[in-house]
């Protein structure tokens, strides 16, 4: 189970027996510093200090299962290892000297390694669970999770600002526009997310703006864009809309994205219909949004914003034609969360990131703190765990977790393997 990864991490940490080191050629070893990992090319760790013998080597450490690993990666011809002061070796299998004719001091691990380390390791490895230490959870306190998560949150948050700035060049430095086409893809859920951010692109803030008075206009022009006003009349109100939209199409050179909207295997409050009416009232609402979000300061008030209520028409319908219980259209909390943690709280930490306005950043990552946590299926298996998901923050960081992680098996990066594996480090239990 024994790997170059698991070396470098056994070798980061020093979780072996320091106990007597000697290299193969019987000199004493004293390891003052292991060393930075070098994660870019070069040797595995870099300004060590390592005494040897009676003599005290600053330079760097390089890493193999096995010591004739050293030729086959080539190493001795790359003038990059020339200041190599020791080379740990899981097993050695074969003596080496470096292009001047000098032996390469070499450090064996193999029997000093703890034996509950590579138990413990080998049985996350080979766990055919989605969460790989699923059964080391349980001795695991609060504590150990606290600081774990909000990192955890925040390379989620990094991430996703990455892809807001994208937009934001895509824009031309136009925030407004980019929080306007991404409310909107937020808006179309997962089945019609890239369809509503066509309709956004083809539908500037600008334009729509001119028409911010006119709630029914706004309805047109996004059910229009979206080929939801292309069929034969179905009553007086698809009638009225379609001649809106004809209207409006030909007075701005409108042209239909060619994305069809998708209607099966969603519930009806989440029909494209539905949802672009309530979209169409958001903009009627709101003339400056992104402006909104940058001086509000309690995530209760961005809340409040997306208390939006669909056209009268959609309180007995869910599409054209087909009359439906009475129920109006508005716009749920759990919804309106959704676009808090995907899209507002994104976009107000890549401003905070992109301007150097740091204030920004923290208050994005509090209000994760202040949201509910979204029930879905990586949400429910950590609790099924007993691993709390209490807020906004605890969700995206489990979901960053089982994602980024334990889905490619990165226990040495993961502070809970790291936790997991660190009590095994005693070096009594061989």
């Amino acid at each position: 189970m024994m790997n170059e990864r698991l070396l470098q991490f056994i070798w980061q940490f020093q979780y072996f027996n320091k106990q007597q080191l000697q290299t193969t050629e019987g000199e004493d070893v004293v390891i003052e510093k292991a060393g930075t990992w070098n994660h870019h090319q070069g040797p595995d760790f870099s300004e060590a200090l390592i005494r040897i013998g009676q003599t005290r080597w600053a330079g760097h450490v390089e890493l193999h299962l096995q010591s004739s690993d050293w030729e086959q990666h080539g190493h001795g011809a790359d003038r990059h290892y020339d200041r190599i002061v020791l080379h740990v070796v899981w097993k050695e299998d074969k003596v080496l000297y470096d292009h001047y004719g000098n032996l390469i001091p070499t450090l064996v691990l193999e029997n000093r390694i703890p034996g509950l380390l590579l138990s413990r390791y080998r049985e996350m490895m080979e766990a055919p669970s989605e969460i790989p230490c699923h059964s080391f959870l349980p001795a695991l306190d609060e504590l150990s999770w606290f600081a774990w998560k909000e990192r955890l949150a925040v390379e989620r948050l990094n991430r996703k600002a990455d892809h807001v700035l994208q937009q934001l060049e895509r824009n031309k430095g136009h925030w407004e526009e980019v929080l306007w086409q991404m409310l909107a893809a937020g808006f179309g859920g997962k089945l019609n997310s890239v369809l509503f951010e066509q309709v956004a692109l083809s539908l500037s803030l600008p334009l729509l703006m001119r028409h911010q008075g006119r709630p029914d206009q706004l309805e047109a022009l996004l059910l229009g864009q979206a080929n939801l006003l292309n069929d034969l009349p179905a009553d007086t109100y698809h009638a009225s809309l379609q001649d809106e939209y004809a209207y409006l199409r030909h007075k701005y050179e409108l042209m239909r994205v060619s994305r069809m909207p998708a209607f099966l295997r969603m519930r009806p409050a989440g029909f494209p219909t539905v949802r672009l009416s309530q979209l169409a009232m958001l903009l009627h609402r709101n003339t400056r949004l992104f402006a909104t979000l940058c001086e509000i300061s309690e995530p209760r008030q961005i809340m409040a914003t997306f208390n939006v209520t669909a056209t009268p028409y959609w309180n007995s319908h869910y599409r054209f034609g087909e009359a439906s219980p009475f129920q109006p259209k508005q716009l749920g909390m759990q919804m309106a969360g959704t676009l808090m943690v995907n899209t507002v709280i994104p976009v107000l930490f890549a401003y905070g990131t992109y301007h150097k306005i740091y204030r920004y950043r923290e208050r994005a990552i509090q209000w994760l703190y202040h949201l509910s946590a979204e029930d879905n299926r990586i949400t429910r298996n950590w609790q099924e765990l007993g691993i709390p998901v209490r807020s906004a923050m605890d969700a995206q960081s489990m979901i960053e977790l089982t994602n980024s992680y334990c889905a490619t098996k990165k226990c040495l990066e993961c502070a809970v393997g790291n936790k997991i594996l660190y009590p095994a480090r005693n070096h009594n239990k061989m």
